[in-house]
């Protein structure tokens, strides 16, 4: 009656959606969760100082009613830790496919930092990655627990997580066989590589002595290279036979485990040396000039001149072109962390002493994860 021209507004326009308002409700009830444990209530919440399962349970929340989860975006280990504790509690509650994709998010946004933390703990973000059916982060680690294998086997089988099922184990055992396969028929094709005459025949002792050398000296460095050494021969053996077995271990007493690490493979730097670039990264002209310098017998002399030195030397970067371009299929590099060539390694570890995941790793990274390949339904 008064103020007839005014426009009438809709009672319904003012009250918030459902969503919000489900949303708001639990976010009291968390608040009233807080004050029963004396937790710090301000406008900022620092989360370092809330409890991570009322953390946890704030960021499940959010991401039912599509907000997004606040989760540390500066240090990457604290992101690590919060989205494993998040990841474990969506589990719980069969909400993976919900929180999943939001971490993958959050984690591919530190980029280059977040393949470095990868490439050093392979087997906490093999789990996160399966968790999060992230692609990106599952593929990056399994490429390095494959090159590892088996070293990360208990690191897998423990933990926080929850045991990874058969089917992730199976297919980390099928890459690491297939990974065994073709470096078995790469180093074969290494050893039965030679040179040929101008007539087309296989070089030898009797047709062309010194190019047969330069062959010789090539597998002697492969096998030096790429085979164990001996076991030490024991001194006294009746004396470690009667030595006294250790104590028993005591219901009191406490071991200590070490975490096992991977141990380096020494093919793969056999096989990133001769796919390098650089004609020196191995048998180079020093080395090469030595052995050309040694004398067979005391009677005989050495085959050392200037002219035989450089038909070695072009006997020797012939056969290293034919090598590299065997090792090719081990030199693919499938991860999204860039890798140092072995000549770019060698000098930056000239000019610096860090190390780091960017200027190599002890083990081959030529595994290719395909789609197919991944193990949930996409």
């Amino acid at each position: 009656m008064f103020g007839g021209d005014q426009p009438a507004f809709s009672p319904t326009s003012t009250k918030p959606s459902n969503a919000q308002a489900g949303y708001f409700r639990s976010m009291a009830n968390l608040a009233g969760m807080q004050s029963v444990v004396h937790l710090p209530q301000t406008g900022n919440i620092d989360h370092s100082s809330v409890d991570p399962l009322i953390r946890d349970y704030d960021n499940l929340f959010r991401l039912f009613y599509n907000h997004a989860p606040v989760l540390n975006s500066v240090n990457i280990a604290s992101a690590y830790t919060e989205c494993k504790s998040l990841l474990a509690l969506a589990d719980m509650y069969d909400a993976l496919p919900v929180t999943g994709p939001r971490v993958d998010h959050h984690l591919l946004g530190f980029g280059s930092r977040l393949f470095k933390q990868i490439a050093k703990y392979p087997p906490s973000y093999l789990k996160l990655g399966y968790l999060a059916r992230s692609r990106v982060i599952f593929s990056e680690a399994l490429i390095h627990v494959v090159g590892q294998w088996p070293a990360a086997l208990p690191n897998l089988r423990n933990g926080s997580y929850a045991p990874l099922p058969n089917s992730v184990l199976d297919l980390i055992e099928d890459k690491y066989e297939d990974l065994e396969d073709l470096k078995a028929r790469v180093e074969s094709k290494l050893f039965r590589l030679s040179l040929t005459t101008s007539r087309g025949e296989r070089v030898g002792p009797s047709n062309a002595y010194l190019d047969w050398l330069t062959v010789s000296l090539f597998r002697q460095w492969l096998i030096e290279n790429t085979t164990p050494p001996p076991a030490p021969i024991l001194k006294n053996p009746s004396s470690s036979s009667g030595a006294a077995p250790p104590p028993p271990i005591g219901a009191g007493s406490q071991t200590t485990s070490t975490k096992p690490t991977a141990p380096p493979d020494p093919t793969a730097r056999v096989y990133r040396l001769i796919g390098s670039s650089s004609s020196q990264a191995y048998l180079a002209h020093d080395e090469v000039k030595r052995f050309l310098k040694l004398h067979p017998t005391p009677s005989s002399d050495a085959l050392y001149t200037r002219d035989t030195l450089k038909r070695f030397e072009r006997k020797m970067d012939e056969i290293k072109r034919l090598a590299r371009e065997i090792v090719k299929p081990l030199m693919r590099n499938f991860l999204e962390l860039e890798l140092k060539s072995g000549a770019e390694q060698a000098s930056s570890a000239a000019g610096s002493h860090e190390s780091s995941p960017s200027t190599g790793l002890p083990y081959l990274t030529c595994t290719r994860v395909e789609e197919a390949d991944l193990p949930w339904d996409i």
